[in-house]
């Protein structure tokens, strides 16, 4: 039975099929005692770590150990991982895959990975963090998104349940935009790094400057401060030079005055334009019967 499953073809079984072939695995070592043990090739397996890294590889390695611990994939050329790849590896802690050519991660990878710690998709192709992707990895303490100059957006639930996060590095991004609510599910987050991104420190700045003020003991990325690629008055500045009033025009309330103050404006810019209009359509009037009645004096 487990010569069977050991020979399955790439790519891996559909989500659904991964709970049925960890049955089968996990009957693996009694009808092949070597079947827990073997590791992967190119890859080297000492003490539950599993180290596969700088082996130029396309895709992920199947037929990991099931003990597996500490698995790291980094500097390859890995642009996907299949869905349920971690679906038998409940204990595994840290898993490096940076330096990759990732762009997404399936829905789902970290279902049963409740134990994982520590988490690297640095340097890699990543463009969003989309909401739930980190569902159900509990016990995570770090994640490292940092240098993927692709991320533009982070979704407000992305980070949703990790109430153990420490540190969370989103540094030297595309991002211009994050949203406090993506942080507020963050009890315990101590260090956040989002220095080298785009930041637009406009009145969508405010909340979350605010929020890091409250909530972070240090908000800077490791070899450059978070700036401000815009608007241009700002640009260059330190995000955490900016003040209140700095966003002082963001709360100007307009009174009643101010809205028929616009509304007569309007009006008086609308008679000039339609007068406007019809002096120069008098004008043209004039001048094409002058220009008709030259040509006929000089018939």
């Amino acid at each position: 039975m487990g010569g069977t499953w050991a020979q399955l073809p790439w790519p891996w079984p559909p989500p659904q099929a991964m709970w049925l072939l960890c049955l089968l695995l996990a009957a693996g070592p009694m009808l092949r005692p070597d079947a827990g043990a073997s590791c992967p090739v190119l890859c080297t397996c000492r003490s539950q770590a599993v180290d596969c890294s700088g082996q130029r590889l396309f895709s992920v390695p199947p037929d990991l150990p099931r003990d597996t611990r500490n698995l790291s994939l980094a500097h390859n050329r890995i642009t996907a991982v299949p869905p349920g790849y971690l679906a038998c590896h409940a204990e595994l802690r840290v898993l490096d895959l940076r330096n990759n050519c990732l762009a997404e991660l399936p829905a789902g990878l970290f279902l049963h990975t409740r134990r994982l710690a520590h988490l690297d998709l640095s340097y890699n192709n990543l463009s969003h963090v989309p909401a739930g992707m980190f569902q159900e990895a509990l016990g995570l303490l770090r994640i490292d998104l940092s240098h993927n100059p692709g991320l533009r957006r982070v979704h407000p639930q992305a980070f949703q349940g990790l109430a153990q996060l420490r540190d969370l590095d989103l540094s030297f991004g595309g991002l211009a935009f994050l949203s406090p609510e993506a942080l507020e599910g963050l009890p315990g987050l101590v260090t956040l790094q989002i220095g080298g991104n785009p930041w637009v420190c406009g009145c969508t700045m405010e909340p979350l400057l605010k929020w890091l003020r409250n909530r972070i003991q240090r908000c800077a990325a490791d070899s450059q401060p978070a700036e401000c690629r815009g608007p241009p008055e700002v640009e260059g500045a330190p995000l955490f030079s900016l003040t209140e009033e700095s966003f002082k025009a963001c709360h100007v309330a307009l009174t009643l005055d101010d809205y028929l103050f616009i509304a007569f404006v309007g009006f008086v810019v609308s008679i000039a334009s339609v007068a406007t209009n019809f002096l120069l359509g008098i004008t043209a009037n004039c001048c094409h019967r002058w220009s008709k009645a030259s040509e006929e004096e000089e018939i």
